[in-house]
């Protein structure tokens, strides 16, 4: 695993944030080290999609990366007849997660899409993982790809929905401090962990957990819960 050294150094001009080859390259190591949890909510996705998926459905990962909650789903399900699809806009995430879908031991098939997760055409779909993917879409569009996303849905699915969120004060610095240590105490930096957020402000826009749940409920979910948090990052599950 490389280990992500991308803002280790003092840049004197900051690029926002972007899935280029550099992050893919390190992105395991990014991820692990970054995001509070993250080792928790992949096998647990795995867990959901068993007990959700339906036979002869779609199974969706929107923003796949480099495929770990997607083979999480892949591995998850039991019944016969599925497909799962992944999506995702960054054509370097797309080529090494081919790669780790190719050594992969499942059987279920897997079609891995580039392009715009907001315009695909959904449908038959049993199980949708947006895994820290929502907070990467601008505002305006998110309702619109979860109505989107219910629609396809079959009655009886589950779309797990995980992100990072903000709060209230002074719950909002807490939780961010809590963060913030717990990248310090995973090798990152004071400098890295400055220069990152400098990179990710205004491409990554975190909304509070109310927003995420009004916004399911919105789309016509029947149940919309949040089954895991760690400080400032959570996932929500919402049924049809």
């Amino acid at each position: 695993m490389s280990r992500d050294r991308i803002y280790a150094d003092d840049h004197e001009a900051l690029d926002a944030f972007a899935f280029d080859e550099a992050v893919a390259r390190v992105f395991p190591d990014m991820i692990k080290r970054s995001v509070p949890g993250y080792t928790m909510i992949i096998p647990m996705i795995g867990i959901i999609t068993e007990q959700y998926a339906q036979a002869n459905s779609h199974l969706y990962d929107l923003g796949c990366s480099l495929g770990s909650s997607l083979l999480a789903m892949r591995h998850g399900v039991k019944e016969e007849g599925c497909i799962v699809i992944g999506i995702d806009n960054a054509a370097a995430m797309l080529k090494r997660c081919q790669s780790y879908v190719d050594i992969d031991d499942a059987t279920v098939p897997v079609e891995l899409v580039e392009g715009d997760a907001t315009e695909f055409d959904y449908a038959n779909a049993s199980v949708v993982t947006l895994n820290f993917t929502l907070q990467f879409i601008p505002l305006e569009k998110r309702q619109a790809l979860i109505q989107r996303l219910y629609d396809a849905m079959l009655p009886g699915g589950a779309l797990i929905l995980s992100e990072k969120i903000r709060f209230d004060e002074p719950e909002q610095t807490l939780q961010q401090e809590l963060h913030w240590d717990f990248k310090r105490a995973n090798g990152y930096s004071d400098l890295e962990v400055s220069q990152k957020r400098s990179a990710l402000e205004n491409v990554l826009v975190p909304e509070t957990a109310q927003d995420h749940i009004q916004r399911l409920q919105q789309a016509g979910f029947s149940k919309a819960y949040t089954w895991y948090q760690c400080f400032n990052f959570t996932s929500f599950i919402a049924v049809k």
